[in-house]
């Protein structure tokens, strides 16, 4: 089971969603609006931000969020979307 932390909550907190580690298979976070899921978010084989800052340095973490962003571009702006959800949780 995948480990939610303190940053990813208030993350989530500010969007006005609730997390929960998830029930899918491969997925990290399952997010929740007014009780009803709207997405499942963060595969289980890559890494996060928060699992960067862990591992590595601040500053390797900072430039893999650079590049997820430049990566993520389109769908990461879309509001509602798990990409969008992802983007702002996640990262």
């Amino acid at each position: 089971m995948y480990r939610i932390t303190n940053r990813q909550r208030s993350n989530a907190k500010k969007l006005g969603v609730e997390i929960k580690p998830s029930k899918v298979k491969g997925k990290k976070i399952d997010v929740f609006k007014n009780g009803e899921k709207v997405a499942s978010i963060g595969a289980r084989g890559y890494n996060d931000y928060d699992i960067y800052l862990r591992t590595k340095s601040k500053a390797y973490a900072d430039e893999r969020r650079r590049m997820y962003k430049s990566r993520h571009q389109k769908n990461r702006l879309r509001r509602g979307t798990a990409g969008f959800y992802a983007d702002r949780i996640l990262w």
